[in-house]
């Protein structure tokens, strides 16, 4: 009789992992326009500070005061490095290839947090899921158009750096699960722009390009937005598994779709989308629930 409570708490991880998923499809459509006038570390940078600002005041507003000490701090501070390396290799990708493509390879992410579910956290994953995850990363082949596959030329170099963010995103995704279970998690938001924010600021006087006013309007947005994806991103992980929530991250390329044809005039690739039903096939079995005999 105990089962609601807990069900309704995966449930509701899950609706803030797919709002959270859709604030940073937003806040990507925002970085691939800007990579057009700003260097990727400086656009990390306003991610990243303002982030911190909005976070930081939003808490001071609310309860007068900042929680901001932690039992693992060195564990916080990797977590953000590891966000900081993910959204730089991402961005960077941004700037050399669509956005639905970035986002389909990507997918890989979700697998990689599943198999580290399993071997880290000791999550329950069975055979089913592990063939979801061998499926999966058969759909990311597919997505990267390797020659052998595809018999046409294969996809530009930077096709890599999100398969590079996919990893990184996968040990951040662990990590925050991780920190659920040691820290509060209004700490661990306040953390999560901390040190990103003190690495992307030393390489700011390299790039720093003099941004117009309405620029400093959308630097200010990037930073919301991406503040409010991975609080969003906190509170679900704190309430729901790593391998549950992991595959809800395939609902990001209905959003990278959309925004990459209306914004961009970019229709998606069929290799494109062949690969992500592939890896969306390998998510749905990752996904569904594993049935138990009773007793």
């Amino acid at each position: 009789m105990a089962l609601p409570r807990p069900m309704n708490g995966r449930l509701a991880g899950v609706a803030l992992q797919l709002t959270a998923l859709a604030v940073f499809v937003c806040m990507d459509t925002m970085l691939k326009l800007l990579t057009a006038r700003f260097a990727v570390p400086q656009l990390m940078w306003a991610r990243f500070f303002f982030g911190l600002l909005a976070a930081t005041l939003f808490f001071l507003l609310l309860r007068g005061r900042l929680p901001w000490r932690s039992r693992a701090p060195w564990l916080q501070a990797a977590r953000s490095l590891l966000l900081a390396a993910s959204n730089l290799l991402f961005s960077s990708a941004l700037a050399h290839l669509p956005l639905t493509d970035c986002t389909a390879i990507g997918f890989a992410s979700p697998l990689f947090t599943v198999a580290l579910a399993a071997f880290w956290l000791r999550e329950s994953v069975g055979p089913r899921r592990w063939i979801g995850v061998g499926i999966g990363f058969l759909g990311v082949l597919i997505a990267l158009r390797p020659p052998f596959l595809t018999g046409g030329a294969p996809m530009h170099w930077a096709a890599i750096l999100p398969l590079g963010t996919a990893a990184t995103f996968a040990i951040y995704q662990i990590l925050t699960r991780r920190l659920a279970t040691i820290d509060d998690p209004r700490t661990t938001i306040l953390h999560t722009g901390l040190a990103a924010s003190l690495a992307t600021s030393l390489a700011l006087p390299l790039v720093w390009t003099p941004p117009a006013a309405g620029d400093w309007a959308l630097l200010v947005a990037l930073g919301l937005l991406g503040g409010i994806g991975h609080g969003l991103l906190v509170l679900a992980y704190a309430r729901a598994p790593a391998s549950l929530l992991a595959p809800m991250s395939y609902t990001q390329l209905i959003w990278a779709s959309l925004s990459a044809l209306l914004v961009f005039g970019e229709p998606p690739d069929p290799i494109t989308l062949l690969g992500a039903a592939v890896i969306a096939l390998g998510g749905v079995l990752v996904a569904l629930p594993d049935h138990r005999r009773p007793g």
